[in-house]
């Protein structure tokens, strides 16, 4: 249980305040350290710059308060080529996960060229990176409360706010593992894609059609995991699934000793209904994943920024591990 989450909250707006700079290239941005939304935007408008040739900066949607949703887009070239989709931050308060998010991109763009191995996934195939995946949320977690989850948006007939994202998607959608109630953090909506935050992924995945690799990065846990979340039957690719799982935990693990399960979601943590990686495997993507990042529970959500650098690099290992198999193993 976490000691004293008031002192934590001190030390990380100490933090943020100290290390405050505004950074005018993404080499002098600071990596160790969390940032707001108009930071997180500011570094993808400045890398995307940067990087005309590879960056681009797609807005799939508006979120419910119109903010606007966007995505990176790596790419070397070519036409709607097979994709890996990586996002962060679908539940707010996990800052170490668009934290690392902001830290891929720009490994992305200092990897290629450079990584043999990195560099023969982007010849082949386009990556897009949603770092900021509920602006809202994330907002009102800078601005009124630290612990926000879900979404903000409006439910008529309760005064209680805001959605489960990962609650949201249209696969057991309802079903045991989400709640009915509003008030509640795992309120699953009125309806599937009732959030604009779902929706705008749900119709960018069916628009491109060519997503072979999906993966939605949350924390806190040390967990690596694959469909499904909400029934007990097993994928038809769950043996692939769990070597590639096992493979990459233990790529991530080599570099500081970080301890991950893997496993299926309702066997390695419990039901959950209407989650991101049910739906997209459902939707053919076979390389389905869900991470849930640093730690086990110390500092839980409020995970000190001097971890945030240790934690995206052995996470990197363990997507590159994924995105190799992808790139070799074609469907």
């Amino acid at each position: 249980m976490i000691e004293d989450v008031q002192s934590l909250l001190d030390e990380e707006q100490e933090q943020m305040f100290a290390s405050q700079s505004w950074a005018r290239s993404t080499n002098t941005f600071n990596y160790a350290t969390y940032h707001t939304l108009e930071e997180i935007y500011d570094f993808m408008d400045m890398l995307a710059a940067e990087h005309p040739q590879l960056v681009s900066k797609l807005q799939i949607g508006r979120s419910y308060e119109g903010r606007p949703i966007y995505v990176l887009k790596f790419s070397t070239g070519g036409n709607n080529r097979p994709a890996i989709w990586i996002d962060t931050g679908i539940h707010s308060r996990e800052w170490v996960t668009q934290a690392s998010g902001v830290w891929f991109a720009k490994k992305i763009t200092q990897d290629y060229g450079q990584d043999p191995a990195f560099t023969a996934i982007l010849d082949n195939m386009d990556i897009f990176l949603e770092i900021v995946t509920n602006p809202d949320g994330f907002a009102f977690t800078h601005s009124k409360n630290r612990m926000w989850r879900k979404t903000r948006s409006l439910t008529s007939g309760s005064t209680c706010i805001g959605v489960d994202p990962n609650r949201n998607w249209d696969a057991g959608f309802g079903k045991a593992g989400s709640s009915s109630n509003p008030c509640s953090d795992t309120y699953r909506g009125k309806f599937a894609n009732s959030e604009v935050e779902v929706k705008s992924i749900v119709d960018f995945v069916k628009d491109h059609r060519n997503i072979k690799a999906f993966i939605s990065i949350h924390s806190y846990s040390q967990l690596l995991l694959y469909p499904f979340g909400y029934k007990t039957e097993s994928p038809a690719d769950k043996d692939e699934l769990d070597q590639v799982a096992k493979s990459a935990v233990e790529a991530l693990t080599s570099l500081y000793g970080t301890k991950f399960k893997y496993g299926s979601i309702i066997t390695t943590i419990y039901q959950a209904s209407g989650g991101t990686i049910d739906w997209t495997y459902n939707q053919g993507i076979k390389y389905s994943f869900t991470f849930e990042l640093r730690d086990t529970g110390r500092y839980g959500f409020l995970l000190p920024a001097s971890q945030i650098i240790p934690t995206a690099q052995e996470t990197w290992l363990a997507l590159l591990t994924i995105m190799e198999h992808t790139l070799n193993h074609p469907y």
